[in-house]
């Protein structure tokens, strides 16, 4: 790698002529790639595809020239799925300096300095300018983080105009990490100029040449023309020398850094603290120059090792050792005019050829001659024609349908030279199942997917200039906002000396399963951390996704809801889906407290005593039922025993009058057939006997039999609403 500064330059003027140089070789290795990469720009965003000598020859020959380009819907197809999958920067720790936690915080600093900067937007140029034209850029800066403080924030700052910056000459990196000169164009009026710098001074001390007429100007009509100045950031990369020293505590700092902090000075002062070893290292500077084509208008220590200029190449050619960089559409270009050509002269053979030609001899239109001017213009009922009748000549469209095939081929050929097909555009093809358009479409991504790998590199080396430079910005105590993946926010307070607690989204701090708050140190200027980039589909595509598939799974298993629930929630776009999630989640029987091991086996066996308690008392209940429903029986006997012999001393009684009321003969009686007749007394008490008897012997018999049916039944429990026993009876038949 070639070193722009092998000597240094003592005086701006020095400076000044060792920058024009550098600039000089960059815009000689560049120029070609930059001449050809406007030719694709201009000619897939602005529709110059004729020559011009041709366009302006058919303009004068008033012929058609016609321009339908194809090339936006390719370059939209590529742009449009970087968009979709953006790649996202996971940073991870690499030694015992770093923790995890430390790294989340590192991650979610990244993501605000993306939004806060709208990285988004400068990624998506520079994709698009790639694609376009083979090159595109982004940047990396730093600004104050508000208006009335000294804290530093970084920015990701986007390059509209790829044609402003000029890259190393000698770099063979994909991501430029390895750049050592770059420079920063912009062409500013003349008026503006003498505005700016009208009595300022350079780095020397003079005044700023305002004077155009000057010699200092004169040398190059590079930095002054018509359109106005040239100023340039040139930015250099030093490779030095610096001792570091490891002291007691485990840390390793530079020289530079031990001096300048004091806490360690008053440690090594005092003895709490010693250095262990000491070496010396490589390490690279990095200084922004700006800089015009007459004077050195400032001179800028930058604080990280990296150019903060990243390129997105796009198609990559390396050639005797050369770098060419060509667009999606370079190819493509030959197919794209011959398309506009035989799509014009299809267009202008039907245009030009008559309607209706008809011929006939001379004096066969005279009659009804009105009607036959007009005959190939507008349609009549009728024509009229004297002598022999006019014939009609065919339309001729043989030579404008062979245009037309010419045309499809040409449109074929775009399509074969570029990698995307009509599945890939969203047109109709031949392809009929799903499988075999998903598998035309990923043919398509596949043949375009190097841009998007380039801007997953471009997107590594920024993470790698953040991560060096977060360490070196963020250096005090501070509170900064970090953001998680989805979006949220929360304050964290880092490089503080003492623990503080960790707040949530809501401002609130996060306490553990105990209720007492979590505490962290997050000191960002220790530890090494290192990263991946990881392509994907945005958060906002991830959770539609997301809600969908959890929709369809409790669909198909309607147990799960009440534990993903509050997770399918808060993937939904529903206005109140948060505070719906976060109702779900304190029923959710995930969350609810944990009961310890040893409190659980008790509860366990506590619920099996019980358990076995409530069937002894069951049983108790049940033969107390059947001894009730005994009692019961032997009462209900022993009053019918009663009754019975109630009964039969009533009996007798009634039998015994009878006997003293028929003492006298003679006696009245009703015989078998209702006649009256006349009997002894003595034999009608003795008829009168015999059947008290044998009515008494029958009440006797029925009696016994119902007292032995009671014994004999069977006794039934009585059971309340919820089977639990509350009597019993006896079941008669």
């Amino acid at each position: 790698m070639a070193n722009y500064d092998d000597k240094k330059p003592s005086t701006s003027e020095e400076l000044l002529a060792k920058g024009r140089k550098a600039f000089e070789k960059c815009n000689d290795a560049e120029a070609e790639n930059r001449r050809i990469a406007l030719e694709d720009i201009k000619f897939s965003r602005l529709n110059e595809q004729w020559p011009s000598e041709i366009a302006k020859q058919r303009e004068m020959s008033k012929r058609p020239c016609l321009t339908i380009n194809k090339m936006p819907a390719f370059i939209r197809q590529v742009v449009n799925d970087s968009r979709q999958n953006k790649p996202a920067i996971k940073v991870h720790p690499v030694d015992s300096g770093a923790d995890v936690k430390t790294a989340d915080v590192i991650n979610g600093l990244i993501r605000n300095i993306e939004y806060t900067s709208n990285a988004d937007v400068a990624y998506d140029t520079a994709i698009e300018s790639s694609v376009s034209g083979g090159f595109g850029y982004w940047r990396v800066g730093m600004d104050y983080a508000f208006d009335d403080t000294f804290d530093m924030d970084i920015t990701i700052e986007r390059v509209s105009n790829q044609f402003s910056v000029y890259g190393d000459p000698n770099s063979t990196s994909a991501d430029s990490s390895d750049w050592d000169v770059a420079f920063v164009v912009d062409r500013m009026p003349k008026e503006e100029y003498k505005r700016k710098y009208k009595g300022a001074k350079n780095t020397d001390g003079e005044a700023v040449c305002v004077d155009f007429d000057s010699d200092a100007w004169s040398e190059s009509d590079t930095w002054i023309n018509d359109e106005g100045v040239l100023i340039a950031e040139w930015w250099r990369r030093e490779e030095v020398q610096t001792e570091i020293a490891k002291l007691s505590n485990g840390h390793t700092y530079s020289a530079d850094d031990l001096a300048k902090n004091a806490d360690l000075q008053v440690g090594l002062e005092a003895g709490t603290l010693e250095i262990v070893a000491r070496r010396v290292t490589k390490t690279h500077k990095v200084t922004q120059t700006i800089m015009s084509g007459a004077d050195v208008l400032e001179i800028n220590e930058w604080p990280g090792r990296y150019i903060p200029i990243i390129p997105v190449y796009g198609d990559e050619i390396v050639v005797e050792g050369k770098r060419y960089f060509r667009s999606l559409i370079h190819n493509a270009k030959d197919a794209q005019r011959m398309f506009n050509y035989w799509r014009t002269t299809s267009t202008e053979l039907v245009a030009l050829a008559p309607r209706a030609p008809w011929i006939g001899r001379k004096g066969t239109f005279d009659s009804d001659a009105s009607r036959w001017a007009t005959a190939n213009t507008e349609n009549h009922s009728y024509l009229e024609f004297d002598g022999e009748a006019p014939q009609r000549q065919p339309l001729d469209s043989g030579p404008a349908a062979g245009a037309l095939q010419e045309a499809l081929n040409a449109s074929d050929d775009m399509k074969a030279i570029i990698g995307i097909y009509d599945a890939s555009l969203g047109a109709r093809s031949n392809e009929t199942s799903g499988k075999a358009i998903m598998a035309r479409q990923r043919e398509g991504d596949i043949a375009t997917f190097h841009f998007i790998d380039n801007l997953s590199r471009a997107i590594r080396h920024t993470g790698r200039i953040l991560i060096d430079l977060i360490p070196k910005v963020y250096t005090e105590e501070r509170m900064i906002r970090v953001m998680g993946e989805d979006g949220t926010q929360r304050a964290v307070t880092i490089n503080s000396q003492e623990p503080q607690a960790q707040l949530g989204p809501d401002g609130k701090p996060i306490l553990d399963d105990e209720g007492n708050p979590l505490l962290a140190v997050y000191d960002l200027t220790s530890g090494k951390y290192d990263l991946t980039v990881t392509s994907g589909p945005s958060f906002t595509t991830r959770r539609e996704e997301a809600a969908m598939q959890m929709t369809e799974f409790v669909r198909a298993f309607p147990a799960a809801a009440p534990v993903i629930g509050d997770l399918l929630a808060k993937n939904l776009d529903w206005p109140g889906a948060d505070e719906i999630a976060k109702r779900l989640e304190k029923i959710n029987p995930t969350n609810q407290p944990q009961i310890p091991p040893e409190l659980q086996e008790q509860i366990e066996q506590g619920q099996e005593e019980l358990q076995r308690l409530q069937q002894e008392n069951e049983q108790l209940k049940t033969s107390q039922q059947a001894n009730i429903a005994k009692v019961q029986t032997d009462a209900e006997l022993k009053i019918r025993q009663q009754d019975l012999d109630y009964q039969i001393e009533l009996r007798k009684l009634e039998q015994q009058k009878q006997i003293e009321a028929l003492k006298n003969d003679g006696v009245e009686v009703e015989g078998e057939n209702g006649e009256k007749v006349v009997k002894a007394k003595s034999e009608v008490a003795t008829d009168g006997i015999m059947q008290g008897l044998t009515m008494l012997g029958q009440l006797i018999s029925e009696t016994a039999a119902q007292t032995n049916a009671l014994i004999s039944a069977p006794t039934e429990l009585v059971r309340d609403q919820n089977g639990r026993p509350v009597g019993a009876r006896k079941v008669m038949n």
